[in-house]
């Protein structure tokens, strides 16, 4: 049985495997393209990563990243504590991702960002976070973030 089919399985019996998820999405989303890697996860929380890419920079005279990658990882790591919240894969679309940018990442750093799912209703969940590059006393962004389930949870 290949990772999709695991995946696809996994799903339809309810559950929730992220890293596996994201192992399985990153060659065919955006978040493979930045290099979106899995690195731990507790119930309601995810932490993933990608490393410095050249083809990430947003000023080339400086080397410092975009922040549009940082902005996805935050994305991608909200939906999972979402997922890891609810204790299975409920689709769910961003209603609102407030990111305040702090910061550049430091030139070369690989960048984490770390999502907990602090509340959930039938059809919204809350999440809050941040990126670092190394140290999380120190963020590159802080984010909260408001999703909407597409099916009505529990």
């Amino acid at each position: 049985m290949d990772k999709q089919e695991r995946v696809r399985n996994a799903m339809m019996e309810m559950e929730f495997d992220p890293k596996l998820f994201i192992e399985t999405i990153g060659p065919h989303s955006h978040n493979g393209l930045i290099g979106t890697q899995y690195v731990d996860h507790g119930d309601d929380w995810i932490e993933l990563a990608f490393d410095y890419d050249e083809t990430l920079v947003g000023d080339p005279e400086t080397g410092i990243l975009a922040s549009g990658p940082i902005v996805s990882l935050c994305d991608m790591a909200s939906g999972a504590s979402i997922w890891l919240k609810a204790k299975r894969f409920a689709p769910a679309v961003t209603i609102d991702l407030r990111v305040d940018y702090l910061r550049p990442a430091n030139v070369g750093a690989r960048v984490t960002a770390r999502m907990t799912c602090y509340r959930t209703t039938r059809s919204v969940a809350f999440v809050r976070g941040g990126a670092h590059d190394g140290d999380p006393d120190k963020p590159i962004a802080q984010v909260a973030g408001t999703f909407m389930f597409i099916e009505a949870g529990e």
